[in-house]
């Protein structure tokens, strides 16, 4: 190809992925369901996005460096000590049970019904056993199931990855050692293979130690250095054994998420940019190289392959994962309907056929085409029935509001009983053990010791939590407690105004949306519940509030269930159904 035909390639396959993302998140659905589609179309229109096109046999080492980074990335996403109990219980078996039934329906099916050799059907079924917290993780949104069934899948969905890429490496490097003479040369390759990954992992470790904990890097280097050590140990490891890299990327990442000692830097914007256009990138350029051609003939069978993972397997998996646990008759079934495919099916069904192919395993050609297929139907069948089959399980939880109050003064847990009474899902936060035990006597749910500090870890979620609200008497701590959460709540993070606008070290020079009018700082509103003033409620049925004199009006609880702030903006605006959070003399509390 010519340099311009290059140029052009690479600018189309990155506008057409951040495009088909951008369009996903303006529609709430996962962006896997626009990327596929757009690429396959794309592929089927020019070859300039072609990536065997563009890059040759440069294509599949860098796919497989690709997937390396999200691998990595979702290692360090699982902290195995924060996986307790009955959930703990149930995602072990989803992963220990489900992961050999899946490959087991996969491999037999597919040889049945596409008429493929046991090692490409192997193989096949090893790919066909991930799903992703990239393709869960959007669905789970829009679904909002119960907190513990949401806990369940994203567990799962996250755990499924890493498990899939070894044993997809391990699987994959079975085969190929199948295809030479001797059984002790063959066992000795499939060993060296996961020898040769397991080392890079500990050896690449042992680097991030060294750069994180001896060097100390800051956040900006140590994003930088974790990305280089990444790609240089995958790539390495590749270069003595095929995808031998995904191995030691998977353990690098479990082992900075779950080592203690490491003093690894918040992952910074960048981080997350860089593996989210990652898989856009991914998803366009595999999607292209399935031609039409290569979906003649394989459809109605790969329909079949998909009808048994999904009616069949996947029931059978959560039966036998939630059995004599107490996991509700609505969590068990809504368990055996969620099991899409995401970016890894993809990239490594794209790096391993390629590998079989050449070394012409019978049916390995088919393997990338029905991968496709499988992650096409599946993403859309779960995407377009999982909110039917969530009510009908009776598994959602209710489009209210949850917000998460970080403070434990008494007019905090009395606004917090308010917003309650209300019918918010209020969950409460609080350092001291006095502060605690005032919230645990006033009904209201307080959230784990932990929660804050789990929560500016690496790329981690307040699971369900639709805002924080920042109201402690530390001006500082809410400072940088609203700096620090951005991204952490499913929505926006407000914290109260500093006793002066010049008080602090910190919260003068910090920004975020405060709360409240600018006369009620955190020592204001102190001053006043001292002095008799207390949280109450009063209808706000559209037009002029009327809201009492000597009283300031600090939320506005919508009819729907949302919870709307007065901010430094202006208060919002209230309509038919509302009702008023007050701070003022009142009767008594709400």
């Amino acid at each position: 190809m010519t340099t311009n035909q290059i140029l052009t390639g690479v600018g189309l396959i990155l506008a057409l992925a951040v495009g088909s993302q951008v369009l996903a998140s303006r529609l709430r659905i996962p962006a896997i369901i626009i990327l596929l589609p757009v690429g396959f179309t794309a592929g089927a229109i020019t070859t300039d996005v072609n990536p065997q096109d563009l890059l040759g046999a440069a294509f599949q080492p860098l796919v497989s460096l690709a997937v390396a980074v999200i691998l990595y990335d979702a290692g360090m996403s699982l902290d195995l000590r924060k996986l307790h109990g009955q959930t703990r219980r149930v995602v072990v078996r989803l992963i220990a049970i489900g992961v050999p039934i899946t490959l087991a329906f996969a491999a037999v099916f597919a040889g049945l019904l596409l008429d493929m050799s046991s090692k490409a059907a192997l193989m096949l079924g090893a790919i066909l056993v991930v799903s992703g917290p990239t393709v869960v993780g959007p669905l789970l949104v829009f679904i909002r199931p119960t907190d513990r069934l949401q806990r369940v899948l994203s567990w799962e969905g996250s755990l499924i990855d890493p498990v899939g890429g070894i044993l997809g490496a391990v699987i994959f490097h079975a085969v190929l050692a199948s295809t030479r003479q001797g059984f002790g040369y063959q066992l000795a390759q499939f060993l060296a293979g996961v020898c040769v990954g397991l080392a890079g992992g500990i050896a690449g470790t042992a680097l991030l130690w060294l750069l994180l904990r001896k060097l100390r890097l800051g956040e900006v280097l140590g994003t930088n250095a974790q990305l280089a050590s990444v790609i240089a140990v995958a790539a390495a490891c590749d270069t003595l054994r095929d995808d031998a890299g995904l191995i030691s990327a998977i353990v690098m990442g479990l082992a900075v998420a779950n080592l203690r000692g490491f003093d690894v830097p918040a992952r910074r914007p960048f981080f997350e940019t860089l593996v989210q256009l990652i898989i856009g990138v991914l998803f366009i350029s595999i999607s292209a190289t399935v031609t039409p051609a290569s979906l003649q003939h394989l459809v109605l069978p790969a329909l079949g392959l998909i009808a048994v993972l999904v009616l069949i397997t996947r029931p059978l998996v959560a039966l036998l994962a939630t059995v004599r646990t107490d996991m509700t008759k609505g969590e068990r079934r809504f368990t055996g309907w969620m099991a899409p495919r995401g970016i890894v099916a993809a990239a490594t069904a794209s790096t391993f056929s390629a590998a079989l192919v050449s070394k012409n395993i019978g049916g390995a050609s088919k393997i990338l085409p029905v991968t496709f297929l499988v992650i096409v139907v599946t993403v859309a069948v779960y995407g377009l029935t999982a909110v039917p089959v969530a009510r009908w399980a009776g598994v959602t939880r209710p489009a209210r509001a949850r917000p998460l109050l970080v403070g434990g003064e008494d007019w905090v847990v009395d606004l917090g009983r308010a917003l309650g009474s209300l019918g918010l899902e209020v969950l409460m936060w609080a350092g001291l053990d006095e502060q605690r035990q005032r919230i645990r006597q006033a009904g209201l749910e307080l959230a784990p010791g932990e929660l804050l500090a789990a929560a500016t870890g690496r790329g981690a979620q307040l699971e369900g939590v639709t805002a924080v609200l920042l109201l402690t008497e530390e001006d500082d701590f809410n400072a940088l407690g609203s700096t620090v959460l951005q991204g952490s709540a499913g929505g926006p993070v407000y914290r109260l105004g500093a006793r002066r606008p010049s008080h602090g070290v910190v919260a003068p020079y910090t920004g975020g949306q405060i709360l409240f009018d600018p006369r009620l700082t955190r020592y204001e509103i102190g001053r006043r519940y001292a002095g008799g003033a207390r949280i109450c409620t009063q209808p706000g049925d559209g037009g002029d509030p009327g809201i009492p004199a000597g009283s300031d009006l600090l939320f506005l609880v919508r009819a729907d269930g949302r919870l709307d702030p007065v901010t430094r903006v202006g208060p919002p605006d209230p309509q038919a159904g509302d009702t008023m959070v007050l701070l003022g003399l009142a009767a008594g509390p709400a």
